[in-house]
């Protein structure tokens, strides 16, 4: 059985570090002589592209395009196409979750392109809705960190337009307060917090029931991703030999060890949203430390404007600072309508033409190997470490168990008051379920 982390405005949070509020905008100069019929051939391209975000109206005047939009309108005025933005909101789903609006169109062949949650891009994978992608020009110049996260069964079945990485928040003047080291280890972590908590910061770790799995991640996977046998181990999880649960359970040992310490607020956390819950308290140098993704860090309606020195590492694992990467992606159905038009399209917004204005005009990490970053100096610590191939996929298509979501969930198990016992056996019996598929 497949588990999935809600969207709602968590994952929301997550595909808006990537797109945020996509614009549907197209215009073609009048010359002196026109040509209907040619005309309404041009109307009849048209590109079908659906995603969690809101979109402006289509003949509003736009003076600050967003990124993604930039790329969308180099593929309209070089193919002669429109493309369309279908969107989820909640209002109009209600109960349906982005993820579950996201399968029902794909399986139904509703649109061409679809923006995908780690999980969904492995369920329509495995589905075979996908189109390989690996034939695009843009493909060849991926990052290895993409390819690893986004190829089933051989397959490149989504691509991002930036590479999501989520680190630890740091109030560094906080910490030069204390006298304190920035924490490497699982160890030196939780003796931070120690020495915080003894000095009267009420809650040292700002939390919401969306990312504490991050903690766990970096702590589960930082061998297998960086000890130089990553094949075999994955092969040994997707056969069984190993199981989830021995991974898992050093970071929901210490995620119990937090909650017992009162280190976080596990109650709040389990109803906050992400940034909304813990953001202000953050801000206000109330709380030294929380976790979100790269792309919070340039937002003025994140952490673009601390009145403090803030630092942004990775979580705290065996090898030291761990950036952890779940990947979403731009698919497109392999029973498309427009599917000449949708490949095409695709592969002018991920180009890295397309991607060094996508990655200027946002500062985030490109997928492309050939487009590079230029990040705040906050983000270096994190940046760093990811330019050193230093990382943990918080999402890998390759594996037959989805770690993003299922983790997600299980934590909240954890903050509910499950036990540790209990979290492992929902690993058990999730990988036995997924392996007898």
């Amino acid at each position: 059985m497949k588990r999935k982390c809600g969207f709602g405005k968590a994952m929301a949070v997550f595909l808006t570090g990537i797109v945020a509020f996509l614009v549907a905008g197209c215009g073609s100069e009048e010359g002196p002589v026109r040509n209907l019929a040619a005309d309404d051939e041009a109307e009849e391209r048209m590109v079908n592209m659906f995603s969690p975000m809101e979109k402006m109206e289509p003949d509003a005047e736009n003076t600050a395009r967003t990124a993604a939009d930039l790329t969308v309108v180099m593929a309209e005025e070089k193919l002669g196409i429109n493309v369309a933005y279908r969107t989820y909101t909640a209002e109009d789903y209600q109960d349906k979750t982005y993820d579950d609006v996201t399968l029902d169109r794909a399986r139904n062949d509703m649109d061409d392109i679809y923006l995908l949650n780690p999980d969904t891009i492995m369920i329509l994978a495995e589905e075979e809705k996908l189109m390989d992608l690996s034939g695009l020009e843009s493909a060849k110049n991926l990052r290895d960190v993409v390819k690893t996260a986004n190829v089933v069964d051989g397959k490149l079945v989504a691509i991002p337009q930036e590479v999501v990485a989520y680190g630890l928040f740091i109030n560094k003047d906080m910490f030069d307060r204390y006298n304190l080291e920035l924490p490497n280890t699982p160890d030196e972590f939780l003796e931070c917090c120690r020495v915080f908590k003894e000095n009267g910061i009420e809650t040292p770790v700002g939390a919401n029931r969306w990312w504490l799995e991050t903690f766990v991640l970096a702590q589960a996977f930082a061998d297998l991703y960086n000890g130089g046998n990553t094949e075999a181990e994955i092969a040994a999880l997707n056969s069984g030999e190993s199981k989830y649960s021995d991974y898992m359970r050093p970071g929901f040992e210490f995620l119990q060890e937090m909650i017992d310490c009162g280190y976080i607020d596990a109650k709040k956390a389990y109803v906050s949203e992400a940034i909304e819950g813990e953001g202000a308290d953050f801000l206000a140098q109330k709380t030294p430390i929380v976790m979100a993704y790269w792309g919070a860090a340039n937002s003025d309606t994140a952490y673009g404007r601390p009145d403090f020195n803030m630092q942004v590492i990775g979580f705290p694992s065996s090898r030291g600072q761990m950036p952890v990467i779940p990947m979403t992606g731009f698919g497109v159905g392999i029973n498309a309508e427009h599917l000449e038009d949708a490949m095409q399209a695709m592969d002018i917004m991920l180009s890295d033409e397309a991607l060094q204005v996508y990655t200027e005009t946002n500062k985030v990490i490109s997928p492309s190997k050939n487009v590079q970053v230029d990040c705040i100096p906050a983000l270096k610590p994190l940046n760093d470490r990811i330019e050193e191939n230093i990382y943990v996929l918080g999402s890998n298509a390759g594996m037959k168990l989805e770690q993003w979501g299922n983790t997600c969930l299980i934590v909240r198990n954890l903050l509910n008051g499950a036990t540790v016992d209990a979290c492992m056996a929902e690993f058990d019996k999730l990988q036995e379920e997924t392996l007898k598929k």
